[in-house]
């Protein structure tokens, strides 16, 4: 007991080390003026930063629940998708939930009256989708404050993020900026698309870097800033590629590569007690959404702007010469696997893709109908599509068509040689 808690003791000092550190970089930063001359410096100091956090956020031992696995935060995965709940304490998240699901999550007028993770399963166009009821947090969340850490990392594991906010204190306290850089601390990009740089790692050659169009945000020299940013990682060899105008802090983001990309919808809440005026300005805001769920305001158009924001499709199949299957649709989603044909196939079973031959599909994607496709076709909402495998004579033509016949009779040889063991016991 002694051993674990002098342990404890010592990790808790170290990050309260880092914390001071994290402090003193980010006041550096902000008496640094911003400039050309000043972007090599600031993406230093950014890159300490990002180390930092990293090392901050690290599950150690005797940390409780630093990955989002503390009492009441680890829920199964169910549904064609995961929605997150954040927000602040006393905006009405459980509400919301109790609005548009069977669950009963406990609401009341006092804070933090939702202590553990509620789960809920709301249907979107025949679509099961899991909806998550987290605690609210606060300011410093991402340092710890209010078990802040565990319910961010539910919110990482999630396909959508729904920032609850009162629409009445929003004006006056600015809620939705304090929550996204409490996310964005932690790793979380919201509706950003990963940076197209392409990075790795040599045994040899030092720093090779390129770009294909005009770097303006990485200074006067973007190759030594580039470099100078490696060298705090304590990389000497790598090719860098910029397909795009980034900037240090995604540069920065692919280094960590620990960055998750997720979309938002801030969601305003309790506008029934706002005026026309004020209501027509929130909701010109991007990402936005106005309800009310006391009087259940805008909550179907809500759960269609879900809908469009996951990325979801449904796709029916149809064997040859039936008509589709209607009632059972194949969903994909643009975040998990993607929405070709090559998803229906894992969707559907494994080893399909082995003796995939070609597809026919019927739908929007399609220039023609049925037109004959690929794996890598791109497919529609509603669309229908035909697998068609491989021959007989197609698959002993393959590479590896010998390979699969001896595996297949060595499982056969197996399971046939596990039932006379199980007649002999018996």
């Amino acid at each position: 007991c002694l051993k674990n808690q002098s342990i404890s003791l010592l990790i808790d000092n170290q990050k309260m080390g880092i914390q001071e550190r994290i402090k003193e970089i980010e006041l550096e930063l902000s008496r640094t003026q911003k400039n050309k001359a000043t972007t090599t410096h600031i993406g230093l100091l950014k890159s300490q930063l990002a180390r930092l956090r990293t090392q901050l956020m690290a599950p150690t031992a005797g940390s409780e629940g630093s990955g989002g696995g503390g009492e009441g935060f680890a829920v199964a995965r169910s549904g064609d998708g995961r929605v997150a709940l954040i927000g602040f304490p006393s905006v009405g998240k459980s509400s919301l939930l109790n609005a548009v699901t069977d669950t009963e999550s406990e609401a009341a007028a006092y804070e933090f009256t939702t202590l553990t993770c509620i789960p809920g399963n709301v249907v979107i166009n025949d679509t099961k989708i899991q909806m998550l009821d987290l605690p609210g947090i606060i300011e410093g969340a991402a340092s710890g404050k209010g078990r802040g850490r565990e319910v961010i990392a539910v919110a990482r594991s999630s396909d959508l993020i729904l920032m609850v906010l009162d629409a009445v204190r929003e004006q006056n306290n600015q809620h939705r900026d304090i929550l996204t850089n409490e996310l964005e601390t932690m790793g979380i990009r919201l509706n950003k698309r990963e940076p197209d740089i392409y990075f790795k790692k040599k045994a040899i050659g030092g720093i090779k870097f390129n770009s294909t169009c005009q770097l303006t945000q990485m200074g006067d020299d973007p190759a030594d800033t580039a470099s100078r940013i490696l060298s705090s990682y304590r990389i000497h060899n790598a090719e860098v590629l910029f397909r795009e105008d980034a900037s240090v802090e995604d540069l920065i983001d692919v280094l960590e590569g620990n960055r998750k990309y997720i979309k938002c919808l801030y969601v305003y809440n309790k506008i029934d007690t706002l005026s026309i005026e004020e209501i027509d300005e929130i909701a010109r805001k991007p990402d936005s959404i106005i309800i009310s769920v006391h009087l259940n305001l805008n909550l179907d158009y809500m759960l269609q702007k879900m809908w469009d924001y996951m990325g979801l499709i449904r796709v029916y199949t149809k064997r040859r010469g039936q008509m589709p299957d209607l009632n059972d649709p194949v969903i994909l989603s643009l975040q998990r696997h993607g929405l070709t044909v090559e998803a229906v196939c894992k969707s559907i079973s494994k080893d399909f893709l082995s003796i995939f031959n070609f597809a026919l599909v019927w739908g929007r994607s399609t220039k023609f109908n049925p037109q004959r496709v690929g794996l890598t076709h791109v497919l529609f909402d509603e669309d229908v599509v035909q697998i068609v495998p491989k021959t007989i004579t197609q698959q002993k033509q393959s590479k590896d068509y010998r390979a699969k016949v001896d595996f297949y009779n060595a499982k056969l040889k197996k399971e046939r040689s596990q039932r006379h063991k199980n007649k002999k016991n018996k």
